[in-house]
């Protein structure tokens, strides 16, 4: 009976050790840098997440955690700067569903900011990996800091330096789907003999890939964390093949996102008002995020310029290798709401952010 006892204890003992190990190693996996395959990307995945037919009847607070990936410029910087103090102003605000906020910093060194925006120093990818193409770290900054980081809330808001937050956010998912901004050049069925080396046949008809990118988009932390790996590995094969990098380009890492979620089962709810992006979307109107990623050129009668630097502007891109200056030019009359409003917020950040650069 003694042997028996003792035989079983150790038997018990054993099998812990060796979860406890196939844990640890499963959680520090190293990059894989590559699909197995002569020819053709094979994408191992976990198996697929089957959604829930039902919203949960849960009545607690769904907060969800705002995660902005950055590198160490300037122009990053002054950005997340002005969109941390946003999340600050409206946080708090009615019907808001926004918790922590975290910048993943993937320079891989901590810089002068720590104190000011909370920042999870992630590693970039190694040198030559990102083919000139800085936004392949984005991904695996987010695997990162999923693995390694406490993150309290149960949903993820995966969000840009350069969004403007104009009003509280609810958490516009759900227990079975995520929440996201459709992009109207995010054409899954245009691309599907591109796609299909990635998204197979067998996995589902091309429309289960959403019109989406990766920013903004709210989803459960549980679904990230499948989806995480999977989009830097795809969004890794498509900058090495040259098909795919041809025709995605510069929103490469947009359509591995959307394939990465369809892979894993994670369809998402679309939600046009979820951001705006000046000076093509004129008004504020319902939405939550002022997305200033096109620049806005106008005449001093208030006539746009696309294409053409106006007598009047803002672009970021203005202000790659400085911050904008306090008190930036209002624009003239007859400009749109939306770009009067973007210019009047960085205003009042930087006036009110201590220590801006000028």
């Amino acid at each position: 009976m003694g042997c028996g006892n003792l035989f079983f204890t150790i038997l018990i003992t054993f099998s812990v050790a060796l979860i406890t190990y196939n844990i640890i190693i499963s959680a520090n996996a190293p990059l894989k840098q590559d699909f197995p395959g002569p020819s053709r990307p094979s994408i191992s995945v976990d198996p697929l997440i089957k959604m829930p037919l039902h919203r949960s009847s849960s009545e607690k607070k769904r907060l969800f955690h705002t995660a902005v990936t950055a590198s160490d410029s300037v122009y990053n910087t002054w950005q997340c700067r002005v969109m941390y103090f946003w999340y600050n102003k409206f946080k708090d605000g009615p019907q808001s569903g926004m918790g922590g906020f975290t910048r993943i910093l993937h320079s891989g060194k901590p810089d002068q900011f720590m104190d000011e925006i909370p920042t999870f120093v992630a590693q970039p990818l190694p040198a030559g990996m990102d083919q000139g193409y800085i936004v392949l770290n984005r991904p695996w900054a987010f695997v990162q800091w999923l693995q390694q980081a406490d993150i309290e809330e149960d949903y993820i808001l995966m969000a840009e330096p350069d969004h403007i937050i104009v009003k509280p956010i609810p958490n516009l998912a759900t227990d079975e789907l995520g929440a996201a901004f459709p992009f109207f050049y995010i054409e899954p069925k245009k691309y599907e003999t591109v796609l299909r080396k990635y998204f197979p046949e067998e996995k589902g008809p091309i429309t289960n890939i959403d019109p989406i990118g990766n920013s903004p988009v709210i989803v459960g932390k549980k679904f990230l964390k499948k989806i995480a790996p999977t989009w830097m590995n795809v969004s890794l094969a498509m900058k090495k093949d040259p098909e795919t990098d041809k025709a995605f380009g510069w929103v490469l890492e947009m359509y591995a996102y959307a394939v990465a979620s369809a892979i894993h089962g994670v369809r998402n709810i679309l939600h046009k008002d979820f951001m705006i992006q000046p000076p093509w979307d004129k008004e504020i109107g319902k939405t939550y995020i002022i997305h200033y990623t096109y620049g806005c050129d106008y005449t001093m009668k208030g006539e746009l310029t696309y294409g053409k630097i106006g007598e009047w502007r803002f672009d970021k891109r203005s202000y790659d290798k400085v911050a904008p200056p306090k008190n930036l030019t209002m624009p003239p009359p007859g400009v749109p709401e939306s770009v009067v409003t973007l210019v009047k917020m960085v205003n009042e950040a930087t006036a009110s952010i201590p220590n801006w650069w000028s």
